[in-house]
């Protein structure tokens, strides 16, 4: 990985870098509060391969940093994560099931790792959070959004299928919110999110770094071993920690619809700029 220089990225950073060639930047101020910043401002942080192993890689290394207290997961540009580069989807599902696989299980392990971090964690979202950018917000402990801020799980709509972010989405809205939003995939703004607890805070877009601030210190406050076995012991609780055999079975489902030719149409469609084979529209 190359270093940046040790250039502030947020906070006066103690230290900062890059990962997946430079599609993930990291740095740790001297409170221990880290900031992962996804970095495809130009496809709207669409995930993609390189994003995927940046992001694993910067958790590997703030993770063995000592006096890590606080995770903020922002996204750069105009929107936070518009969910998985689609290009690449379509390019992805033309390989055999062993690549899939692979590919599901990394970004599978994503939000797992970021849903299990034994510190506090946020996400800052500004624009788009679609498809698995949800996933991944609805992985943080605090969901602050900036009032032009979109939620949508997507998935459906390209003949896919979001089996790895389907635990964190039904613990953060329930299964009853999840029934509708993952079958319509309708966009709803940030007080629809609000309302239905996907997020915590909504404030104008110019305050967005400031309300995260506050709930930054606010996590500060509390004690790091008591933060890490409250959110340990209410995830137990919740039966919100996951098992290895049901991630497993996600893993593998998603990687067999990625394969599929639903998806094949479902993303050449997004690509091609129409609407896919399946949709009639009402007649008038």
């Amino acid at each position: 990985m190359q270093s940046n220089g040790g250039a502030s990225i947020n906070n006066g950073a103690a230290e900062s870098g890059q990962a997946g060639n430079g599609t993930v930047l990291w740095s740790l101020d001297s409170r221990g509060v880290a900031t992962v910043t996804l970095n495809r401002p130009n496809v709207n942080n669409a995930y993609n391969g390189d994003m995927i192993s940046g992001l694993h890689e910067a958790m590997d290394i703030l993770g063995v940093k000592p006096g890590l207290r606080v995770v903020v997961l922002k996204g750069n540009g105009k929107h936070f994560q518009a969910g998985a580069d689609l290009a690449w989807i379509n390019a992805q599902g033309k390989l055999g099931p062993d690549a899939n696989l692979k590919a599901s299980e990394a970004t599978g392990q994503v939000v797992r790792r970021l849903n299990e971090l034994p510190v506090a964690t946020v996400a800052m979202v500004q624009g788009g959070c679609f498809g698995g950018g949800t996933g991944v917000a609805a992985a943080c402990d605090v969901v602050v959004a900036a009032d032009n801020a979109i939620f949508a799980i997507t998935e459906a709509r390209w003949g896919l299928m979001a089996s790895i972010i389907f635990p964190q989405l039904v613990q953060a809205i329930g299964l009853r919110q999840v029934r509708r939003y993952a079958l319509t995939c309708e966009r709803m703004d940030a007080l629809k999110a609000q309302q239905i607890g996907f997020v915590h805070e909504v404030c104008p877009l110019e305050d967005l770094e400031a309300t995260t601030q506050k709930i930054v210190d606010a996590l500060l406050m509390s004690a790091p071993q008591a933060t890490a076995t409250t959110k340990r012991l209410n995830m137990e609780i919740a039966g919100a920690v996951m098992s290895d055999a049901l991630f497993e079975d996600l893993v593998q489902r998603h990687a067999n619809t990625r394969r599929s030719d639903e998806a094949a149409e479902g993303t050449l469609s997004f690509i091609e700029k129409r609407h896919p084979a399946w949709y009639k529209p009402r007649e008038q």
